[in-house]
């Protein structure tokens, strides 16, 4: 049974039947308020939640969807056709969005199937579910990469020694760049049928905290953190005091604000990947498209200098009415 089939079950029992079409397929396809009122009863009579998604910061327009999908011969004959990503291409997305196709198929399986076997097949009787193979893998290798919201083309690392062969004989593997942070990068080598993650360190400074060795090129292995252990997180001043002004964040932390929102939208259950993802689209932004995000940060700059010297001077002033105190 398809997962839209057990949700009907779950919500309805397992005898559920299709009702009878609440209008003609020409009719929802040349109004589109016909569909939607006609979609909305539709999951009220059905009993499945409706929602309008949201890609790309816009709305999705289901009746599109429903028209562009329909026309080609429905949902069924549009994924044997492999056509998602024509469908797509109506909507005009942004360039950086990669991932249409496979947010589209979701979600008109989701909203639009039922629907579409009432009003454009004339299907009756109990719920239906599709012939071809419906599945959205979460760890799917191909489903990860699908859900890169940008473009992007890794680079080939450089060939490094083994340290473990130091003095005998060196072994050479090519890589690729998975990801970016600011004294390394993530990366993964495949070494025979093999393939082994982990971060390739390059400090700026000889005299950095970190524990450099004689390999500080080699590949070593990735814990999820680039800070040493014994090294502690400073304390936030706002912490003893919660009138001191916000600390300022850079435009790269806007911009991880405002993919991760969207991700955890279309993705709940795959937090642990997000970082990941949007140092990818940061990386492929143009630098037009960067300069948005750091102007932003500039502002934002330049707001917590304003407020910590108002913050300094309430202080200040604090003080010299204390002493005054004091005095008196």
């Amino acid at each position: 049974m398809s997962p839209a089939a057990k949700k009907l079950a779950q919500d309805g029992g397992e005898n559920k039947h299709y009702p009878a079409p609440l209008t003609s397929h020409e009719e929802v396809v040349k109004d589109p308020t016909t569909f939607w009122d006609t979609l909305r009863r539709f999951h009220s009579i059905m009993g499945t939640k409706f929602m309008i998604p949201v890609i790309g910061g816009q709305e999705l327009d289901l009746h599109v969807l429903y028209v562009e999908a329909t026309r080609r011969g429905g949902y069924e004959k549009v994924v044997a056709d492999k056509k998602w990503r024509e469908v797509g291409s109506v909507f005009k997305f942004s360039p950086t969005t990669t991932s249409a196709s496979f947010v589209l198929r979701k979600h008109y399986f989701g909203l639009l199937y039922h629907y579409e076997q009432v009003h454009f097949f004339k299907v009756q009787g109990p719920v239906c579910s599709p012939t071809v193979t419906v599945t959205f893998p979460v760890s799917n290798s191909l489903c990860r990469h699908e859900l890169a919201i940008v473009e992007y083309s890794p680079k080939p690392i450089r060939d490094c020694p083994d340290p473990r062969t130091e003095g005998s004989s060196s072994f050479s593997a090519i890589g690729t760049i998975d990801g970016k942070f600011d004294c390394g990068y993530l990366v993964s080598v495949q070494v025979g049928s093999e393939v082994l993650s982990g971060v390739l360190y390059h400090p700026d400074h000889p005299d950095s905290s970190f524990s450099i060795t004689p390999y500080s090129h080699a590949l070593v292995p990735y814990t999820g953190s680039s800070k040493p252990r014994h090294c502690r997180r400073r304390r936030s001043r706002r912490a003893g005091d919660p009138s001191y002004p916000k600390p300022n964040r850079s435009g790269y932390n806007f911009f991880f604000a405002e993919k991760h929102y969207k991700l955890k939208s279309l993705y709940p259950n795959r937090e642990r990947e997000f970082t990941k993802i949007i140092g990818q689209s940061w990386s492929s932004l143009s630098a037009e498209e960067r300069m948005v995000y750091q102007d932003i940060g500039l502002k934002d700059k330049e707001r917590y200098k304003r407020e910590l010297k108002e913050y300094k001077e309430r202080l200040k002033l604090r003080e010299t009415m204390e002493v005054g105190r004091a005095d008196y």
